[in-house]
């Protein structure tokens, strides 16, 4: 529930951490009986507590669609990730992994903990995966074979410039709101979104790395963060598209997670020294505040907010960050459904 002290520093944190811990209680009761997937969800509630408990905000024929996505990409990511598997071995499992999912029997021994398990018994994930609707397991093997012929491309390959650094984000990154946006869309309730847009919401959401030992290393950081920030009014696009409350709902408290985590972030040595993330009562906020596009665009708002002052003259890039903040709270400005003189004074998401 997040420490006493952080509590004490943010009282109105309280209501809704302890939301969000009934909710988290909530969804571990919900785990279904059968074995495969009473596997998957359990699997789920250890290598992303936070993502599981979003994913509870959807109807159970789309949710189950989105755990098997997830667990499927997890499992790719894992083989991507373990050096100790040989490139002659990586990369035909990594370009046959989208065939993978229809075998029963097939499982890869590789990875560690909770990763482990999931590889040794991923058995369970393509049993599941067998019971998807037909349109759900054409998105998934669709976008798992595009990006694990991606990452294979990657393992062969070195990331020397920044054209090379997208394209690698976009298969590991770009492709997850592409397959979202197709799961989306075989549910029945949402129109296919551009992929233009759908590639923005899954870059917007990429993990930054960090080059700990880099002279630049905090110049370096600015500039991640900088690039990140140029996806925000697609994303916001594509949320104010979408028709289905629950749906909107699984989007929308990421994509806000990602933007206080960039303020977070922006400019701060400590990236280097410790992991830099949103107090858990924060993102309970987050959680319990994101209904509608004015929750967004006032969270965006304010996070770019956080973000601003802390742009150093100084840096390479002050200028084009500076402008793409400003873009930012142009759009959240121009949706119309802000009142000016709110704004003005609001720190619903303080840090």
């Amino acid at each position: 529930m997040g420490s006493l002290a952080a509590v004490l520093r943010h009282p109105d944190d309280l209501y809704p951490l302890l939301k969000l811990k009934m909710a988290s209680r909530q969804a571990e009761k919900q785990i279904p009986p059968e074995p495969h997937w009473a596997f998957c969800y359990s699997m789920l509630h250890k290598v992303s507590r936070s993502f599981a408990l979003v994913i509870q905000q959807l109807g159970t024929d789309l949710r189950n669609a989105v755990c098997i996505f997830y667990l499927v990409l997890r499992a790719l990511d894992t083989v991507e990730d373990d050096t100790s598997i040989p490139t002659d071995v990586k990369v035909p499992i990594l370009i046959a992994f989208h065939r993978h999912v229809y075998d029963r029997e097939w499982h890869f021994s590789c990875g560690t903990k909770e990763y482990k398990v999931l590889m040794d018994q991923f058995h369970h994930v393509s049993t599941a995966f067998l019971e998807l609707g037909k349109g759900y397991q054409d998105a998934i093997e669709d976008i798992t074979k595009r990006m694990g012929a991606g990452m294979a491309k990657f393992i062969c390959k070195e990331v020397e410039s920044i054209d090379d650094y997208d394209e690698y984000c976009y298969y590991v990154a770009g492709l997850v709101g592409l397959g979202l946006s197709k799961l989306f869309y075989a549910s029945g309730t949402e129109d296919l979104a551009p992929d233009s847009l759908s590639n923005s919401m899954g870059l917007f959401l990429q993990d930054l790395k960090y080059e700990e030992n880099s002279d630049k290393a905090v110049q370096c950081l600015n500039d991640m963060v900088t690039n990140a920030l140029m996806h925000v009014e697609d994303c916001l696009k594509y949320m104010s598209a979408l028709r289905d409350h629950a749906i909107f709902r699984f989007c929308a408290i990421p994509q806000i997670m990602a933007i206080g985590t960039l303020a977070l972030c922006y400019n701060n040595i400590e990236v280097f020294r410790g992991v830099v993330k949103m107090r858990r009562g924060l993102t309970a906020k987050v959680i319990d505040r994101t209904n509608n596009m004015t929750d967004v665009y006032l969270a965006f708002y304010d996070f770019s907010n956080i973000l601003k002052p802390k742009i150093n003259k100084n840096d390479p890039n002050a200028t084009k960050t500076l402008s793409r903040v400003e873009a930012i709270q142009k759009a959240c400005m121009d949706s119309g459904v802000l009142n000016k003189r709110f704004v003005k004074v609001s720190k619903f998401y303080k840090q």
